[in-house]
């Protein structure tokens, strides 16, 4: 473990090769597992506002779902998640016509259409954040659909920290992730294996 800030960061964060290979999976991680992805509450708040934007986008079977639970519900462990459809999509998933799982909020803000990216739990991924009180811990959660993210990660020498760059700055600051490369250089420097 290494702390930057009141962040306690996994040591795998630093030393496991990652690096997503939707040509391979597809986006799966977003219509496979048992329950949404996790949401805070500002985040439920942004994506009800946002909805009307992304509407159309939606399948019909997820604005079902949304009429009648809501864009979240709580999982059996009492976090707030999306919803999903058939007890595994996301309900803010799509597939496109080359099989290519997307997020609907995500394409909508990268085209402009709404100013609010996706949850950080998605943008975040593998890493998952968990509070502490005064202190926020991060893991890194291993997957077996991202086999192929660990291959292409080695293949590219990008360590998980590395590949997830800008969700990191969005959630912590450049502040944040230039210390933390600082850390992993003198680390590096003084030969010390994580």
């Amino acid at each position: 473990m290494i702390q930057i800030q009141n962040t306690i960061l996994s040591l795998d964060i630093l030393e496991k090769d990652f690096c997503c290979d939707l040509n391979s999976c597809h986006g799966c991680c977003c219509i496979e597992g048992d329950a949404g992805a996790p949401l805070d509450d500002d985040e439920v708040k942004i994506i009800e506002d946002l909805l009307p934007a992304i509407w159309d986008d939606l399948t019909p079977e997820a604005q079902d779902v949304i009429r009648q639970q809501g864009i979240s519900y709580l999982d059996k462990d009492g976090d707030r998640v999306t919803s999903i459809v058939n007890n595994r999509d996301c309900v803010f998933a799509r597939i496109d016509h080359n099989g290519m799982c997307y997020c609907t909020i995500d394409r909508a803000y990268r085209e402009g259409r709404v100013k609010w990216q996706k949850p950080l739990s998605c943008h975040l991924y593998p890493i998952r954040i968990k509070n502490f009180g005064d202190f926020v811990g991060l893991n890194y959660h291993r997957w077996d659909i991202c086999h192929c993210a660990r291959m292409l990660g080695k293949k590219q020498h990008l360590r998980v920290y590395q590949f997830l760059k800008e969700p990191l700055i969005r959630r912590f600051g450049q502040a944040w992730y230039d210390e933390l490369e600082l850390t992993v250089q003198q680390l590096e420097q003084q030969h010390i294996t994580y």
